[in-house]
């Protein structure tokens, strides 16, 4: 579950840095997120747990249930990007893109967002996704029930960065 990027280094960061994750559903991203915030110190976790994390699978709980609705998708991505401006533009240390980030064009605006703001950009990439035993994994492990047909074709719009 190793992160495949040559940023794998979840030490304390010099500060700004805007961290985008790359990977499949289940490919352990949030997990390396955690981490990454668990290597902080405890006020710096708090900050990005707080006005620094930002997820659009977020927007798919409602009273602790995750309710995926696809009509949705375009809204809560978004609302996740905005998010994600607005703490860049607060100055915060650490924001934190922690979506599936497949296909270029799905971070693109973050990084360009991040760049333009004077942060350093760190893209992680979890997993190998076109690797058929890693989607399998995947499959297995991910929270929302993404059954490995799924899986499989959300990793033919994978783009290597």
């Amino acid at each position: 579950m190793s992160p495949t990027s040559k940023d794998t280094d979840t030490r304390a960061v010099a500060a700004p840095v805007a961290i985008i994750m790359r990977g499949l559903p289940g490919s352990g991203k949030s997990h390396w997120v955690e981490q990454f915030i668990q290597s902080q110190s405890i006020e710096q976790a708090l900050a990005i747990r707080q006005r620094g994390y930002f997820s659009t699978d977020k927007w798919f709980y409602h009273k602790g249930q995750y309710r995926f609705q696809a009509h949705k998708l375009a809204e809560y991505h978004q609302k996740n990007l905005s998010g994600f401006i607005q703490a860049l533009a607060s100055k915060e240390p650490v924001v934190i893109c922690d979506n599936t980030n497949l296909a270029l064009w799905e971070f693109m605006a973050y990084e360009i967002a991040a760049k333009a703001l004077g942060y350093q950009v760190r893209i992680v990439l979890v997993g190998d996704p076109l690797d058929s035993s890693h989607q399998q994994l995947c499959a297995e492990r991910n929270q929302h029930q993404v059954h490995l047909a799924q899986i499989k074709k959300m990793a033919l719009n994978f783009q290597p960065s």
